[in-house]
């Protein structure tokens, strides 16, 4: 035996000594390099062990349970309440006499993003009373150029989000929130002028309602 094996067993023997166990050997040697086959430590043990069972707690807590919010429901709840704090601002700017003024909302109906954000609430929403195309059903055709309430785009948004309770239609403002309500109004404004086949015309022509509501 040579004086470096001598003494890497007396170091290992040390090293024993001092942990308070002894070097098992598997009987392999890689150039000089002697493989043991000794216990992991407590501390790696416990902690694996650890990492373990947190991970069973945490699929059981989340997943099987569903006591808890996963990271998602978490981010979705987060966003949810953005969007609320963000109506009740702009609720309460047009409380204030504040709120989206025409020129705004003829710029949102030509904003593509808007348009198709408004046309996916419209499709969940608005399609038994006027129509997957706004051609109109039990609502009025919203696709000609005549009005019941008005021809101005601030007229669409106060009753798309104020409704109209005699007419059958609902305040959406309440349901939607008033970011939404501002994405439909764009969307509907959109429609306006493409005369698509459907519900005959009610109401005025544009002019008589634009000269009625100055």
């Amino acid at each position: 035996m040579s004086g470096g094996e001598n003494t890497d067993r007396a170091s290992a023997k040390a090293q024993a000594g001092a942990t308070g166990t002894a070097d098992v050997e598997t009987g392999h040697d890689y150039d000089g390099i002697r493989e043991f086959d000794n216990p992991l430590p407590r501390w790696w043990l416990m902690t694996f062990y650890g990492t373990v069972i947190f991970a069973i707690g945490y699929w059981f807590y989340y997943h099987t349970a569903a006591t808890g919010d996963s990271q998602m429901t978490t981010y979705q709840k987060e966003i949810i309440a953005a969007q609320k704090e963000e109506d009740q601002k702009l609720q309460a700017l047009e409380a204030q006499g504040k709120g989206v003024n025409e020129e705004q909302l003829l710029a949102l109906s030509k904003d593509a993003a808007a348009v198709a954000r408004g046309a996916a609430v419209f499709k969940q929403n608005c399609l038994a009373c006027h129509g997957d195309r706004g051609q109109g059903v039990v609502g009025p055709n919203l696709t000609d150029r005549y009005f019941l309430h008005g021809a101005k785009a601030k007229d669409a948004y106060q009753v798309i989000g104020n409704g109209v309770l005699d007419k059958g239609m609902p305040a959406w403002r309440t349901i939607l929130g008033a970011a939404k309500v501002q994405d439909v109004t764009a969307f509907v404004l959109e429609l306006r002028g493409k005369n698509l086949p459907g519900k005959p015309a009610e109401g005025v022509a544009e002019d008589e309602a634009a000269r009625a509501k100055p």
